[in-house]
Formats: C-alpha cells, structure tokens, sequence
C-alpha cells in the first residue's frame, strides 16, 4: 500500500512538472511592439483591429496549440509600461525558447534598422520574426529566404502562404498528418522582412546585416528539447548560397551536407527547391517553340519528384530521429522517382495542372507521359524565361 501511495505521489509530481505555468517578461512596450510588428496592416482603418496585448496572445496561442498544447491558456497583461506572458498547461522552461526568440528578434532589429540607415530598406517592407512557431515539439526545420508580405498583412500566420501549404500537403504525401506539419514546420528566414512575394531579387544584399540573428536562431533550433539535432531543409538557390557561406558546404538540389550551428552539434542538411518554382518551372510561357507545353510538363514533373523526394526525407528524419540521412534519401528517391513514379505523376497533374483524379491518372497513362516519367533523372529543359530569386 506505502509503496502504491509512493507511485501515486510520484505521478501527481510529474504531472504538476509537466502541465506548470510559466510566467514571463516580454519587455517594454515599445521593444514588443517593434518584435512583434505591432500593429497590423492599419492605415487609418486596422484590417485586424487588435490592441497589443491581443496580437502578443494571437501568436503565442499559435505556438502553445503547434506544440501540441491544446488545453494551454495563454495571458498577456501591461504592467507599468512591461508587458507580461502568463502561459498554463505547458511544461517548465516553456518560457526559455520564447525567450531565446525574442533575444534574436532584437539582433534581426538592430540589423533592419542599419539597414533602413543604409538607405536600403524598401517602404514596403515590414520586420517580420517567425512567431507563432512551435516552440519546443520541434521534428525539423525550413531555411527559407523571406516570408511574403500577406502571411503578416493578411493572415497573422507564419505558416499562412502558398509556400508553406504547399510543402505541408508534401508532408502529408508521404504520411505526415495533416495537424502534426507544424511540428516539422520551424522555419527561420535568412531575411526576417516581409516582403511582396515578387521582391526575391531585391532582397539580395541584405543578407549580412542580419548575420547575428541568423546564426543566432538556426543555433537555437538545430536541437530538440531533448537535445537531438534536428533534420534542416534548405530551400532554394539563396538559401542554399548562404549556407555555403556561412557553413562552408556547397548544398545542391537533393545534396547532402552537415553544418555545425554551435560546438559538438552537426546537423544534417538537404539541399531542396524553393517551394514555389515549380509553378515556374511548370509554365509553359517559360519555353519557347512550339512544344513549350510539353517542356514545361517534362520540367513539371521533374521538380515534383524532387520535391517529394525532399519532403519524404525530412517527413523520415523528422519521425525517426537518428535514421542515416543518406540512405534515407536514396531510399526516397527511389520511392518517388522510380517505384512511384505514376503517383508522382498524377500528384503534379492534381496539385499543379488542377485536374481531377480521374483526369490526372488519364494524362499519366498517356504515351507521351509514359516517355516522360522514364526522364525524371535527367536534366530540365532550359528556361527561355528565368524564374524569380528563389
């Protein structure tokens, strides 16, 4: 009897440790306002006419539900000119990420605002951090180069823009339920601006004012909470750039390479398109010549496989910490180019043609896709017609 009383005693403790409340300083007014681009898309009229304090607890309920956190309560009150976060039904040292978050949120404005000094900053831009993240139920992260202007503008979701939906329906291609691709959603932009998603090109040499937040962020999220290094994506040509850069490895389409973020960490990396060129690569206006459609659907189903082919690797290492990252892309390779190929197909002709499932498995069995699906590996048509920076 004593030693089920001891048992019972030793679950209430772990389950008062794991569900404690945290309480937290956010900082003054004006350092919260700036971090958490406070206020939004108001010009006379606030398309979201929310106080501070709402638009504090917007994005940290996005975190607390992302991580998993469904019951979690989240309160955030102004004290003398501070404000503070009260956050229940989350576990102890929920408040050190956040925190770590926001320390780098101040280098991303130290660095926008040198280069607003610079007389570089565009009038249309806006500093924008990756809030609203899960904060500790991390299973991998997104490099990517900056997040659209309407995820901030419009929607007040990180994780609101055809990018990222569309790599998240990637996610759930290869088994990853649809509420759990936030988990592998974590995404740090090497420019923390939202911008109109033409701006690619104009964003280029803006890169290095923002070095300290860079390195500062995929520091803190290269690890799990319980210390694994996690699996990073490193999506498009800038990104993949700035890598070799900043780490040192050249990361090519479906490359692999290891950085080391911080001392005694190495973290496996792999190299993927931008989540949005397909849409370029698929175009026919992007060819000339008389068989542009063609070329433009031999380009199309080309990137498809490359991308399931990164999504399955990141959905394996994500689910699976541990597993060995090249044999795990071969392994999703093979899937998506060779075994699977038709599902390729008929993903693409459904995801990017917009045709029905019945007419998409009837242009996949069609001669001339026929012939198409046995090039998957070979090289993409030349582009008459260049695809914006990404």
């Amino acid at each position: 009897m004593f030693k089920l009383a001891g048992l019972t005693l030793a679950a209430l403790t772990l389950s008062a440790a794991a569900h404690a409340d945290v309480d937290l300083k956010l900082g003054s007014t004006e350092r919260v306002t700036r971090l958490f681009a406070y206020p939004n898309n108001c010009s006379v009229i606030c398309f979201r006419n929310w106080t501070l304090e709402q638009t504090v607890t917007h994005y940290l309920t996005q975190s607390v539900q992302r991580d998993g956190y469904k019951d979690a309560k989240v309160l955030v009150k102004t004290d003398n000119d501070q404000l503070y976060a009260e956050i229940s039904g989350v576990p102890q040292g929920y408040d050190k990420p956040l925190t770590a978050l926001l320390d780098a949120g101040d280098l991303a404005y130290s660095g926008a605002s040198k280069l607003n000094a610079d007389g570089k900053w565009a009038y249309s831009w806006y500093l924008f951090l990756p809030l609203g993240m899960a904060l500790e139920n991390r299973k991998s992260v997104e490099l990517l180069h900056f997040p659209p202007d309407y995820s901030l503008t419009q929607a007040q979701d990180y994780l609101r823009s055809n990018t990222t939906d569309r790599w998240a329906a990637l996610l759930t291609d290869n088994g990853i339920p649809a509420e759990q691709t936030p988990a592998f959603q974590t995404i740090v932009d090497i420019a923390p601006i939202a911008a109109p998603a033409s701006a690619g090109s104009d964003l280029e040499g803006v890169y290095d004012y923002f070095k300290d937040y860079q390195t500062s962020m995929v520091k803190q999220v290269s690890q799990s909470a319980g210390g694994a290094a996690l699996p990073m994506v490193a999506f498009g040509a800038p990104v993949r750039n700035w890598i070799k850069q900043q780490y040192g490895p050249t990361v090519n389409v479906l490359g692999l390479a290891t950085i080391s973020p911080s001392q005694g960490v190495t973290v496996p990396v792999l190299g993927s398109n931008h989540p949005s060129y397909i849409w370029y690569a698929a175009d026919p206006k992007s060819y000339t010549g008389a068989d542009a459609q063609a070329k433009a659907d031999a380009a199309g189903l080309k990137v498809m496989g490359q991308d399931l082919s990164a999504a399955c690797w990141q959905a394996t290492m994500g689910s699976k910490p541990g597993s060995d990252a090249k044999t795990t892309l071969d392994s999703c390779t093979q899937t998506w180019q060779v075994t699977q190929k038709v599902k390729t197909c008929e993903l693409f002709y459904t995801s990017i043609r917009n045709l029905s499932a019945e007419q998409a498995a009837a242009q996949c069995s069609s001669a001339p896709i026929k012939t198409q699906l046995q090039q998957l590996k070979s090289p993409m048509p030349a582009m008459a017609v260049p695809a914006p920076h990404l």
